[in-house]
């Protein structure tokens, strides 16, 4: 067959498909069709379902995302097992099964892991770097111990300074230029004196908590069709973070209380059970990122009594003779001395059997000059650990 042949081939493919389009948008033939394309224009189409990768054998597709997913343990390998959700509904939802929370298997997947509980025998070690230029902050995940730029991503926070308090606005994506288009997941508030802050979430902590009563409905005719319900804008308080003042100029570092209101006292007993997301909310408004409506806070029914919730304090270091310093004990983590180094443990009851006396939920040091290491574990997660960390870069004055 000639070059020439094939030409006029596929021209008359598409001239009869040309014609088949026309007759469909405009009503050309007879009434039966018409009416039948009436009739089938109203059942919605998945166009994923129609690709041909769609239609494999569920058993067989399940043993090979299991394969992918138990091989595939640390990032940047890790994409494969996202790149898998995404490619149909099918993929996706037997994925989502196979992928367990970063409670269970320890590693996190999807952009929900960042709202999950961390690991309940191990800390996900992290780091952040700051721009002083910028005012941001970046959260990436450690792929080794190097401390590299060959880190994994996780969130990004900008400072922003008003005339009573200071916000970050805690972010999925990284935020490179002061106009960079950004997905706001919460923030972090502190007053005046920058001794207090506290944690917002864009929605609300649990799947039913803190949620009737605050959807509102609008309709309105917008192109013949109606307007379905939002979440409202507005903020969650989840955490409540202070730091003693030290009026007396006594010697030590700075002591620290969290509240997680999110997370009951039982959650670290044994068997003992957090609040956990499982998707982001959808329809958010996206007018979250405007100045005027950043400092509006809906309050739902989250309870302001501190009986049964979960409390944090800093570990009390210890004084080292031979050095002169005080002294914690980060495992190798930490490697320069700064005010701003701390870890978290429970305020426990002795009592209690099984708990771990002293169990360190988080950590934070220095190791360079705008490098610093966040290491989290159960029950609070990566998106709580980077909030606290980010009040221990504000200047204390009275605290310290």
């Amino acid at each position: 067959m000639s070059f020439k042949s094939i030409i006029q081939e596929m021209k008359g493919e598409f001239e009869s498909f040309s014609r088949k389009g026309f007759d469909v948008k405009f009503g050309n033939g007879s009434r039966s069709r018409s009416r039948q394309l009436v009739e089938d224009s109203s059942v919605p189409v998945d166009a994923f379902m129609q690709r041909c990768w769609a239609n494999m054998p569920p058993e067989l597709l399940r043993d090979v995302l299991m394969r992918i997913e138990e091989s595939e343990s640390t990032w940047p390998d890790r994409r494969n097992v996202v790149a898998c959700a995404g490619v149909c509904r099918n993929w996706r939802d037997i994925v989502k099964e196979i992928v367990k929370t970063p409670e269970v298997n320890s590693m996190l997947t999807f952009p929900i892991s960042l709202k999950q509980p961390g690991p309940r025998d191990s800390l996900i070690q992290c780091f952040i770097k700051r721009d002083r230029i910028c005012q941001t902050y970046s959260l990436y995940l450690c792929e080794d111990q190097a401390l590299n730029d060959n880190g994994k991503f996780l969130l990004s926070a900008r400072k922003c300074r008003r005339p009573t308090c200071t916000d970050y606005m805690i972010n999925l994506t990284p935020m490179a230029t002061p106009k960079a288009k950004t997905v706001y997941i919460g923030k972090l508030r502190s007053n005046f004196l920058g001794t207090k802050f506290t944690i917002f979430d864009a929605q609300p902590p649990n799947a039913g908590a803190g949620t009737e009563g605050l959807f509102r409905c609008h309709s309105s005719r917008v192109g013949m069709r109606q307007v379905l319900a939002r979440v409202p804008v507005g903020s969650y308080p989840i955490s409540h973070i202070s730091y003693e003042l030290n009026a007396l100029g006594s010697r030590g570092p700075r002591r620290m209380h969290c509240v997680m209101d999110a997370i009951p006292a039982s959650a670290i007993e044994p068997g003992g059970v957090v609040p956990t997301q499982i998707e982001f909310v959808r329809n958010v408004d996206s007018f979250l990122s405007l100045p005027f409506l950043r400092s509006k806070s809906i309050s739902g029914s989250l309870s302001t009594e501190k009986d049964g919730i979960l409390m944090l304090r800093n570990k009390a270091p210890r004084w080292h003779e031979q050095l002169q310093c005080w002294c914690l004990n980060f495992n190798g983590r930490v490697t320069v001395v700064s005010v701003k180094n701390f870890q978290l443990v429970a305020c426990v009851d002795s009592s209690v059997v099984g708990l771990e006396p002293e169990k360190v939920v988080l950590q934070f040091g220095k190791v360079g000059k705008d490098l610093f290491t966040m290491d989290y574990q159960y029950p609070i997660s990566a998106f709580q650990a980077f909030a606290i960390c980010l009040s221990s870069f504000d200047t204390k004055i009275a605290c310290e």
